[in-house]
Protein backbone atom coordinates (compact mmCIF):
# COMPACT_ATOMS: atom_id res chain seq x y z
CA UNK A 1 0.00 0.00 0.00
CA UNK A 2 1.25 3.26 -1.11
CA UNK A 3 0.73 6.14 0.78
CA UNK A 4 1.84 9.51 -0.95
CA UNK A 5 5.07 11.10 0.73
CA UNK A 6 6.80 14.49 0.64
CA UNK A 7 10.04 13.45 -0.66
CA UNK A 8 13.17 15.65 -0.45
CA UNK A 9 16.32 16.24 -2.98
CA UNK A 10 19.63 16.82 -1.49
CA UNK A 11 22.34 18.98 -3.57
CA UNK A 12 25.43 19.28 -2.53
CA UNK A 13 28.08 21.96 -3.30
CA UNK A 14 30.24 19.71 -6.00
CA UNK A 15 27.11 19.77 -8.25
CA UNK A 16 26.73 20.36 -11.42
CA UNK A 17 23.67 23.40 -10.63
CA UNK A 18 22.25 23.62 -14.10
CA UNK A 19 22.02 20.10 -14.66
CA UNK A 20 20.31 20.04 -10.84
CA UNK A 21 18.20 22.77 -11.63
CA UNK A 22 16.61 20.36 -14.76
CA UNK A 23 16.18 17.74 -12.32
CA UNK A 24 14.89 20.07 -9.58
CA UNK A 25 12.47 20.69 -12.35
CA UNK A 26 10.98 17.76 -13.39
CA UNK A 27 10.99 16.30 -9.72
CA UNK A 28 8.81 18.94 -8.62
CA UNK A 29 6.67 20.36 -11.72
CA UNK A 30 6.29 16.64 -13.81
CA UNK A 31 2.84 16.36 -14.15
CA UNK A 32 2.17 19.68 -12.42
CA UNK A 33 3.41 18.37 -9.07
CA UNK A 34 0.37 16.04 -8.62
CA UNK A 35 2.64 13.04 -8.19
CA UNK A 36 3.40 10.70 -5.21
CA UNK A 37 6.78 10.62 -5.30
CA UNK A 38 7.31 14.46 -6.07
CA UNK A 39 10.52 15.75 -4.61
CA UNK A 40 9.30 18.86 -3.50
CA UNK A 41 11.46 19.61 -0.89
CA UNK A 42 14.78 20.13 -1.69
CA UNK A 43 18.19 21.01 0.61
CA UNK A 44 20.70 23.33 -1.09
CA UNK A 45 24.15 23.57 -0.18
CA UNK A 46 24.58 26.95 1.84
CA UNK A 47 27.26 27.83 -0.10
CA UNK A 48 26.14 27.69 -3.64
CA UNK A 49 22.18 28.94 -2.61
CA UNK A 50 22.15 32.16 -4.21
CA UNK A 51 23.33 30.97 -7.25
CA UNK A 52 21.33 27.97 -7.46
CA UNK A 53 18.31 30.46 -6.36
CA UNK A 54 18.71 32.78 -9.22
CA UNK A 55 19.30 29.47 -12.09
CA UNK A 56 15.91 28.23 -10.41
CA UNK A 57 13.67 31.46 -10.82
CA UNK A 58 14.85 31.49 -14.20
CA UNK A 59 13.85 28.46 -15.75
CA UNK A 60 10.79 28.02 -13.21
CA UNK A 61 9.45 31.33 -15.38
CA UNK A 62 10.41 29.78 -18.45
CA UNK A 63 8.14 26.92 -18.55
CA UNK A 64 5.37 27.03 -21.22
CA UNK A 65 1.91 26.94 -19.54
CA UNK A 66 -1.00 26.50 -20.98
CA UNK A 67 -3.43 23.63 -22.65
CA UNK A 68 -1.42 20.46 -22.47
CA UNK A 69 -3.21 19.00 -25.88
CA UNK A 70 -1.15 21.77 -27.62
CA UNK A 71 2.74 21.38 -29.19
CA UNK A 72 5.39 22.61 -26.27
CA UNK A 73 2.91 22.59 -23.23
CA UNK A 74 5.11 21.61 -20.01
CA UNK A 75 2.71 22.88 -17.31
CA UNK A 76 -1.48 21.98 -17.74
CA UNK A 77 -3.93 22.91 -14.86
CA UNK A 78 -4.21 20.86 -11.54
CA UNK A 79 -7.00 18.14 -11.85
CA UNK A 80 -9.52 20.10 -9.80
CA UNK A 81 -11.64 23.16 -8.43
CA UNK A 82 -10.93 21.58 -4.77
CA UNK A 83 -7.35 20.90 -5.59
CA UNK A 84 -6.96 24.33 -7.26
CA UNK A 85 -7.97 26.02 -3.75
CA UNK A 86 -6.15 23.44 -2.15
CA UNK A 87 -2.68 24.50 -3.72
CA UNK A 88 -3.50 28.49 -3.72
CA UNK A 89 -4.10 27.96 0.40
CA UNK A 90 -0.22 26.36 0.84
CA UNK A 91 0.90 29.49 -1.46
CA UNK A 92 -0.79 31.72 1.34
CA UNK A 93 0.10 29.28 4.07
CA UNK A 94 4.20 29.07 3.14
CA UNK A 95 4.11 33.32 3.14
CA UNK A 96 1.96 33.62 6.46
CA UNK A 97 4.34 31.08 7.80
CA UNK A 98 7.68 33.42 6.65
CA UNK A 99 8.88 31.82 4.16
CA UNK A 100 10.24 33.59 0.84
CA UNK A 101 8.35 33.64 -2.24
CA UNK A 102 10.34 33.50 -5.00
CA UNK A 103 8.66 33.02 -7.87
CA UNK A 104 5.08 32.10 -9.02
CA UNK A 105 2.26 31.28 -6.73
CA UNK A 106 -0.66 32.97 -8.65
CA UNK A 107 -2.94 32.45 -12.13
CA UNK A 108 -0.34 32.28 -14.84
CA UNK A 109 -1.68 35.78 -17.61
CA UNK A 110 -1.97 33.91 -20.38
CA UNK A 111 -4.82 31.24 -18.46
CA UNK A 112 -7.63 33.41 -17.30
CA UNK A 113 -9.41 30.19 -17.05
CA UNK A 114 -9.20 26.46 -15.21
CA UNK A 115 -7.40 25.56 -12.61
CA UNK A 116 -3.64 26.72 -13.06
CA UNK A 117 -1.08 27.70 -11.17
CA UNK A 118 2.68 29.24 -12.52
CA UNK A 119 5.03 26.89 -11.01
CA UNK A 120 5.68 28.19 -7.06
CA UNK A 121 9.19 28.07 -5.42
CA UNK A 122 9.33 29.57 -1.84
CA UNK A 123 13.06 29.80 -0.24
CA UNK A 124 14.19 30.46 3.18
CA UNK A 125 11.50 27.28 4.19
CA UNK A 126 12.30 25.86 7.77
CA UNK A 127 11.96 22.71 8.85
CA UNK A 128 8.37 24.10 11.04
CA UNK A 129 6.33 25.17 8.17
CA UNK A 130 3.51 23.25 6.51
CA UNK A 131 4.80 23.88 3.04
CA UNK A 132 7.65 21.71 3.73
CA UNK A 133 6.10 18.75 6.27
CA UNK A 134 2.48 18.46 4.34
CA UNK A 135 1.74 16.70 1.07
CA UNK A 136 0.56 19.69 -1.10
CA UNK A 137 0.04 17.72 -4.63
CA UNK A 138 0.41 20.68 -6.70
CA UNK A 139 3.52 22.55 -8.45
CA UNK A 140 4.76 24.00 -5.55
CA UNK A 141 8.34 23.58 -4.59
CA UNK A 142 9.82 24.15 -0.68
CA UNK A 143 13.50 24.91 -0.33
CA UNK A 144 15.93 25.17 2.59
CA UNK A 145 19.59 24.83 3.05
CA UNK A 146 22.27 22.69 4.80
CA UNK A 147 26.04 23.03 5.69
CA UNK A 148 26.84 19.32 6.02
CA UNK A 149 26.21 15.78 4.93
CA UNK A 150 25.21 14.80 8.33
CA UNK A 151 22.33 17.40 8.49
CA UNK A 152 21.23 17.06 5.55
CA UNK A 153 20.28 13.72 5.83
CA UNK A 154 18.94 14.38 9.71
CA UNK A 155 17.16 17.22 7.94
CA UNK A 156 15.91 14.71 4.70
CA UNK A 157 14.43 12.12 7.12
CA UNK A 158 13.13 14.20 9.42
CA UNK A 159 9.71 13.69 8.14
CA UNK A 160 6.47 11.47 8.75
CA UNK A 161 6.60 10.09 4.67
CA UNK A 162 9.46 8.00 3.95
CA UNK A 163 8.60 7.34 -0.33
CA UNK A 164 11.37 8.70 -2.01
CA UNK A 165 14.45 10.87 -2.03
CA UNK A 166 17.33 11.90 -4.48
CA UNK A 167 20.86 13.10 -4.13
CA UNK A 168 22.97 15.45 -6.60
CA UNK A 169 26.63 15.38 -6.22
CA UNK A 170 29.93 14.94 -8.10
CA UNK A 171 31.30 12.19 -5.37
CA UNK A 172 29.54 8.83 -5.92
CA UNK A 173 30.69 7.50 -2.64
CA UNK A 174 29.14 10.10 -0.88
CA UNK A 175 26.13 9.66 -2.89
CA UNK A 176 26.12 5.88 -1.96
CA UNK A 177 26.49 6.84 1.89
CA UNK A 178 23.33 9.17 1.50
CA UNK A 179 21.05 7.34 -0.57
CA UNK A 180 21.82 3.93 1.88
CA UNK A 181 21.26 6.59 4.64
CA UNK A 182 17.79 7.84 3.54
CA UNK A 183 14.69 6.51 4.89
CA UNK A 184 12.69 5.70 2.29
CA UNK A 185 12.16 2.73 0.11
CA UNK A 186 13.48 4.73 -3.39
CA UNK A 187 16.51 6.90 -3.99
CA UNK A 188 17.49 8.28 -6.79
CA UNK A 189 21.41 9.59 -7.90
CA UNK A 190 21.90 12.82 -9.68
CA UNK A 191 18.33 12.60 -11.55
CA UNK A 192 14.71 12.44 -10.11
CA UNK A 193 11.49 10.71 -11.23
CA UNK A 194 12.88 7.71 -13.10
CA UNK A 195 10.64 5.02 -12.97
CA UNK A 196 11.09 1.19 -13.84
CA UNK A 197 8.31 -1.45 -13.79
CA UNK A 198 11.28 -3.86 -13.32
CA UNK A 199 11.99 -2.23 -9.68
CA UNK A 200 10.53 -2.33 -6.13
CA UNK A 201 8.03 0.66 -5.59
CA UNK A 202 7.05 2.04 -2.25
CA UNK A 203 7.77 3.56 1.20
CA UNK A 204 8.04 3.79 4.82
CA UNK A 205 6.36 5.25 7.58
CA UNK A 206 3.39 6.77 6.73
CA UNK A 207 4.17 6.40 3.11
CA UNK A 208 3.27 2.92 3.39
CA UNK A 209 4.05 -0.97 3.47
CA UNK A 210 4.94 -3.37 0.99
CA UNK A 211 6.08 -3.05 -2.73
CA UNK A 212 4.85 -3.04 -6.36
CA UNK A 213 5.79 -3.95 -9.17
CA UNK A 214 8.99 -6.46 -10.52
CA UNK A 215 9.37 -9.67 -8.33
CA UNK A 216 8.74 -7.97 -5.41
CA UNK A 217 5.42 -6.84 -6.45
CA UNK A 218 4.10 -10.02 -7.68
CA UNK A 219 4.22 -11.38 -3.59
CA UNK A 220 1.17 -8.96 -2.40
CA UNK A 221 -0.88 -11.98 -4.88
CA UNK A 222 1.01 -14.99 -3.38
CA UNK A 223 0.72 -16.55 -0.04
CA UNK A 224 3.45 -18.36 1.64
CA UNK A 225 2.92 -21.43 3.08
CA UNK A 226 5.95 -23.80 5.16
CA UNK A 227 5.79 -27.01 4.77
CA UNK A 228 8.03 -28.88 7.63
CA UNK A 229 9.50 -32.71 6.75
CA UNK A 230 10.91 -34.86 9.66
CA UNK A 231 13.97 -36.70 8.21
CA UNK A 232 15.87 -38.25 11.66
CA UNK A 233 15.20 -42.50 11.58
CA UNK A 234 14.68 -41.48 15.54
CA UNK A 235 11.32 -42.11 17.34
CA UNK A 236 11.05 -38.17 18.45
CA UNK A 237 10.65 -39.71 21.79
CA UNK A 238 10.22 -36.47 24.00
CA UNK A 239 7.80 -37.89 26.49
CA UNK A 240 9.92 -40.80 27.50
CA UNK A 241 10.10 -41.62 31.22
CA UNK A 242 12.34 -39.76 32.77
CA UNK A 243 16.09 -41.63 33.14
CA UNK A 244 16.64 -43.60 36.68
CA UNK A 245 20.75 -42.40 36.54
Amino acid sequence: MELGGKSCLIIFDDADLDKAVEWVMFGAFWTNGQICSSTSRILIHERVADTFYSKLRSRAQSINIGDPLQPGCRMGPVVSASQYDRVRTYVQVGQDDGATLLTGGRRPPNCPKGYYMEPTVFVNVKPHMRIWKEEIFGPVLSVGTFSSESEAVQLANDSEFGLAGAVISADLERCKRVAEALECGIVWVNCSQPCFCQAPWGGNKSSGFGRELGEWGLENFLSVKQVTEYVSPNIWDWYSPQSKL
